[in-house]
């Protein structure tokens, strides 16, 4: 009897587990979806769920129509200069601002290949991400050709460590950036090449 609760309790993990983090993700993107509420006035603005969702979507849509087409692109362009004049404004906007372009432009060449380094120390490999080319003024400085890499920290791949690696202590590995990002966030339990185990076959 101990068995067959064992094997149900642990086929019940593999459904909710994954089910309870997916509706947390959505909950969250949600909630901060709907905080573009806050630009309706109280009077007017509607009582039903989702509404916030929609408006930011429009809101997003609407501002790419803007920054398309030549007067909306000199209208942001001017904006962007006055907030550039703000000392602490200029560097948190900047910063910002230069990530969603790595990430989101069409040309990025963010996350260019999966290497493996050896870090923390001699002896033991992580993987990490390769994020572009060597920069000029890193090869100024250091007389190196040194590849920019990026090493995840794990389930959360946001933070981690920018180093600096001559190429011959990189090892290149031949699979998609999706997958080590996905062998990053599973801690390294799904392993690249690989399928998440199905649900029907639980743990005994």
């Amino acid at each position: 009897m101990m068995t067959v609760l064992r094997q149900w309790f642990f086929a019940g993990l593999l459904i909710w587990v994954p089910l309870a983090a997916t509706l947390l993700v959505i909950r969250f993107l949600v909630g901060l979806l709907d905080t573009s509420l806050l630009l309706v006035p109280d009077s007017i603005r509607p009582d039903f769920p989702g509404f916030g969702v929609i408006l930011s979507v429009g809101l997003v849509l609407g501002t790419g129509a803007l920054a398309a087409n030549f007067l909306g692109s000199r209208m942001l362009s001017w904006a962007e200069d006055l907030l550039f004049r703000i000392p602490l404004i200029r560097t948190l906007y900047g910063g910002v601002k230069k990530l969603a372009e790595t990430l989101f432009s069409r040309d990025s060449t963010a996350f260019k290949r999966v290497v493996m380094i050896e870090w923390p120390r001699s002896g033991l490999w992580t993987i990490g991400f390769q994020t572009g080319d060597p920069i000029q003024v890193v090869r100024d400085a250091t007389g190196l050709e040194l590849i920019p890499v990026f090493v995840p920290t794990t389930p959360n791949p946001t933070g981690g460590f920018i180093m600096q690696v001559p190429a011959a202590e990189l090892r290149f590995l031949d699979i998609p950036v999706e997958e080590g990002m996905r062998y990053i966030i599973s801690l390294g339990v799904v392993a690249p090449g690989a399928s998440p185990p199905p649900a029907a076959n639980p743990p005994r």
